[in-house]
């Protein structure tokens, strides 16, 4: 029986996590764009979103360097089930009480988006503002995983704050009382906040329109 096009997609995103990478991690550790693999690649622009489909070279160096054998990946995608979603939230909605558990995780009524991210501790924000402009613009989506937490600088993440404000910014810097958090788009200046001042901070994994 034919493969279909979410059990190819699922069946790579498996073989990410039995290394123990992403998706993009993956892509590059087989000698690929690091985006190659990336959800947005997934399907082609415009309301009709036609499939796409992985190239038979970039599944075979896939294999060659993981060591699968076609048996084994066709085998993980005839395993796969359906194509989780993602709970997703508009970032000026996740400031407000109510859309998070005690553990930072989404509570309460989330939309979904059909990005393929099966991680129980991930989910999905819709820009607002410029102040990560031109990388970031207004209505993007990201995927952030609270299971990411350790972040460094240099690293995009989003920031959660005790008053209720939620932003995407590049932690710039971090100490043992406080983190600056640092824009792309020069007109915002850099912010320093006590780390009592901070709900939660993730690293943000992917991004798209």
């Amino acid at each position: 029986m034919p493969l279909s096009h979410n059990q190819i997609w699922s069946a790579l995103d498996a073989v990410a996590r039995r290394e123990g990478q992403s998706p993009s991690g993956l892509a590059r550790r087989a000698g690929l764009d690091p985006t190659a693999f990336n959800p947005s690649k997934r399907h082609g622009p415009g309301p009709v979103a036609r499939p796409r489909w992985p190239s038979t070279e970039s599944l075979a160096s896939v294999l060659e360097v993981t060591g699968l054998s076609l048996a084994e990946f066709a085998a993980l995608a005839r395993d796969a089930g359906p194509v989780p979603t993602t709970p997703l939230l508009g970032m000026a909605q996740a400031g407000r009480d109510g859309f998070f558990d005690e553990g930072g995780l989404p509570a309460g009524e989330w939309d979904q988006t059909s990005l393929p991210v099966s991680a129980p501790t991930c989910f999905a924000l819709r820009i607002v503002g410029n102040s990560m402009s031109p990388l970031y613009r207004e209505g993007d989506v990201i995927i952030i995983d609270r299971a990411e937490a350790r972040c460094r600088p240099g690293d995009r993440v989003v920031v959660r704050t005790r008053a209720g404000e939620v932003m995407a910014k590049v932690l710039e810097r971090r100490t043992a009382r406080s983190l600056t958090l640092g824009s792309i788009n020069p007109a915002f200046a850099p912010r320093t906040l006590a780390l009592g001042e901070i709900d939660w901070l993730a690293r943000i994994l992917w991004a798209g329109q």
